[in-house]
């Protein structure tokens, strides 16, 4: 399998959600991400407003962080969060999952916690949500319920990680969370990607979403 350099970077998130990241390394990566055609420039709650001024009459989307990166945020913190996103501009959210919730088998607040980020899709209907699952945290059963209840809250992609914890995307979690949501929903792998071969494998694993810090190398290093 083989993927052309401008139908790659239309599946890539370039992101920068470092805590250190400053506004000139913002304005760096909105200016890569229009230069190559990335599908979405990934920024932190406080940068989203910028990023969305940069990246204005562009085809490139402003993503945001959110409950990021431990997701322990309350449901109503996290739904408040994607709504001041949006209407700075956010057209794409990466929320992180309860994992709390999830690992003491509180499905229900598992569910609510999706369910209220995803109801921003109320203020902006265009509006895509992936959640944030953390693979590298969780047991082979526990990322199948994992992927069912983000499939349950009606969110629009499964992702891998936030590859801060102990590990990101793997081939084999891929695999598993494309089996498990079907081919209908979206799958982003992320942690760990930095060369166009590590993309290429999660593509063909089943992943229709990459993201990565390193996009431009990756764009750079493709045949």
């Amino acid at each position: 399998m083989g993927i052309s350099k401008v139908d790659l970077a239309k599946m890539i998130d370039s992101t920068n959600v470092k805590a250190t990241a400053t506004r000139s390394d913002i304005d760096k990566l909105c200016k890569e991400a229009i230069e190559y055609g990335f599908r979405c420039a990934v920024v932190n709650p406080i940068y989203v407003q910028q990023a969305a001024a940069l990246l204005k009459g562009s085809n490139v989307k402003v993503c945001s962080t959110i409950g990021f990166p431990l997701g322990v945020s309350l449901p109503e913190i996290k739904s408040l969060e994607a709504v001041k996103a949006v209407e700075d501009g956010a057209e794409e959210l990466d929320m992180v999952i309860d994992l709390s919730a999830l690992k003491s088998h509180d499905y229900s607040l598992v569910k609510r916690d999706i369910t209220a980020v995803v109801d921003v899709k109320r203020l902006c209907p265009e509006a895509i949500v992936k959640v944030i699952i953390e693979t590298a945290s969780l047991t082979k059963d526990e990322k199948i319920t994992a992927c069912k209840l983000v499939k349950e809250g009606q969110a629009d992609f499964v992702k891998t990680s936030t590859g801060l914890f102990g590990g990101g995307a793997t081939v084999e979690d891929v695999r598993l969370i494309r089996q498990t949501v079907g081919k209908n929903m979206g799958v982003k792998a992320a942690g760990g990607i930095r060369t166009y071969n590590d993309a290429l494998v999660m593509i063909e694993a089943g992943a229709n979403r990459i993201g990565t810090s390193t996009a431009a190398q990756i764009i750079q290093g493709a045949p």
